[in-house]
């Protein structure tokens, strides 16, 4: 050979990369993970715009009427277990009144704000009143009926379609914990604080059916625009705080 240079024997030569390998470099490029994001978020879209319109033809109704008639039938009685559920979740869905989700909103704006986070504040503070925004959106455009198949345990004057409770809970709770477990180093705290945030939206919206005020559909759409809202709030401060456009989990 010229040069004096002998090329290795084929078996010794770096092989070909394969496809597998060519696909998972593929979807770590930046455009690729946008585009991912897109097709999720467009997926996402048109399964809730073909359950609205479900809801809306009421092509549901029947599955939300079976659903809070064997709810009731399974909880309703006077005997000391049942009371105290019943107290309970009047206990429980009081966590998700505008008031009081107003109040741990302003506490949570103003621990960051203690904190020196003041772009994360304003980022918290900005997605759950637009959040709430859009739940009063919602109810006017679809004007659901409320349920009329069993007793209401509480009064409700609002449309019944998304449940707001179970809507703004999760804006409110869910976005809080997804910011907050941000801030703390350890893995065990982090999921401490999710969980509570997750548990908290889960028992709101379960209250709402076991009082008989909202349709299954309609809390399980709000949880779901809920936590859509939370979840591209906590991906827009992850983003924001990569660039350093807002302050990092360990800045004070």
């Amino acid at each position: 050979m010229r040069g004096g240079v002998v090329p290795p024997p084929m078996f010794m030569q770096d092989p070909p990369m394969r496809l597998p390998s060519l696909l998972r470099q593929a979807v770590r490029w930046p455009e690729a993970k946008l585009l991912w994001l897109m097709l999720g978020a467009s997926a996402l879209l048109l399964l809730v715009l073909k359950a609205c319109s479900e809801i809306a033809e009421g092509d549901t109704l029947a599955y939300d009427r079976a659903i809070l008639i064997a709810l009731r039938t399974a909880t309703e009685g006077s005997d000391a277990l049942r009371t105290g559920l019943r107290q309970f979740m009047l206990d429980v869905t009081a966590l998700g009144n505008n008031a009081l989700l107003a109040l741990v909103a302003l506490l949570g704006v103003g621990f960051l704000v203690a904190a020196g986070k003041r772009h994360l504040a304003a980022l918290l503070g900005a997605g759950i009143v637009t959040g709430i925004g859009a739940s009063v959106i919602l109810k006017l455009a679809f004007a659901r009926a409320r349920p009329d198949v069993v007793a209401h345990l509480v009064d409700v004057q609002t449309a019944s379609f998304p449940s707001g409770h179970a809507m703004n809970s999760a804006v409110v709770y869910l976005t809080m914990a997804a910011l907050l477990a941000r801030g703390q180093k350890g893995r065990g705290a982090r999921l401490y604080i999710l969980a509570v945030g997750m548990g908290l939206t889960f028992l709101i919206g379960l209250s709402r059916l076991y009082l008989g005020v909202h349709w299954p559909t309609d809390v399980l759409m709000g949880w779901m625009f809920g936590a859509s809202w939370a979840g591209l709030l906590a991906w827009a401060g992850a983003r924001l705080q990569e660039r350093g456009a807002v302050e990092g989990a360990d800045e004070a």
